[in-house]
């Protein structure tokens, strides 16, 4: 089953619990336990496979409400929004329902965001991957607002993403002040060639597809995360050259 029968199905929202887990619930039509973290006793499988639920229902979740942070939403945040998630045209009145669900809640983003970082280790690059797709919306019409960057901020730092982490994400998703390769590998202009090759197979390491899938990320993204990868190599290329690094 697809990672959308998952959610409209409603028995994610069992396994999630929570706000997150009462949002799927109300999309479904039945209630949710409230419940505030995933079971630690729950096989692995079945953790990574909630994970997925958790980050595919935050990214409609959060950016519902990111959408509301500049005033405004356009045509072209709401392509952008079909553009990451690839809804499969028999569920796209149900995640449209899910949208406007969280989009109308009282409940502020900060707690769903609270839940879905408990499910993963602060700064994990699953949840970049999560930054990334809400960045990727935020610029859908042409500029990232002001607002729109303040509550991505704060979201980033829920996350466990300090400052300058959050700066290389807006520079790896296209969202920086302008293109600026050393921002994307997020290394100094002044770093040496080891630490440039050192932080380039971190970040390699740490973003390559099949381990994000493993760690949570639903195969639904997969496409978002090759464009990063691609971003990564790009901007090591530029740099390498640069400095006639082998």
């Amino acid at each position: 089953m697809s990672i959308w029968g998952k959610i409209i199905g409603g028995a994610a929202g069992l396994a999630l619990g929570g706000p997150l887990g009462a949002l799927i619930g109300a999309a479904a039509g039945h209630a949710v336990d409230k419940m505030t973290t995933v079971p630690s006793e729950i096989p692995i499988d079945e953790e990574t496979a909630t994970r997925k639920v958790a980050f595919t229902i935050g990214v409609i979740v959060l950016s519902a409400k990111m959408a509301k942070a500049d005033g405004v939403v356009t045509r072209d945040e709401i392509a952008a929004f079909r553009e990451v998630f690839r809804v499969p045209p028999d569920e796209t009145r149900n995640v449209g329902r899910v949208w406007d669900l969280a989009r109308k809640d009282v409940a502020g983003f900060e707690v769903y965001a609270q839940q879905i970082a408990k499910l993963f280790n602060p700064g994990s690059p699953v949840l970049e991957e999560l930054l990334g797709s809400l960045l990727h919306i935020a610029k859908a019409d042409g500029v990232v607002h002001a607002n729109e960057v303040a509550y991505l901020e704060r979201i980033a730092e829920i996350f466990g993403f300090d400052h300058p982490a959050f700066q290389r994400l807006l520079s790896v998703y296209g969202a920086g002040p302008g293109d600026d390769p050393y921002g994307t590998l997020g290394v100094e202009p002044g770093a040496s060639n080891d630490q440039v090759k050192a932080t380039y197979r971190k970040l390699i390491r740490e973003n390559h597809p099949d381990r994000l899938i493993a760690e949570g990320m639903p195969e639904e993204f997969v496409r978002q995360a090759n464009d990063k990868m691609a971003a990564i190599n790009g901007a090591y290329d530029v740099v390498a050259k640069a400095r006639g690094m082998n």
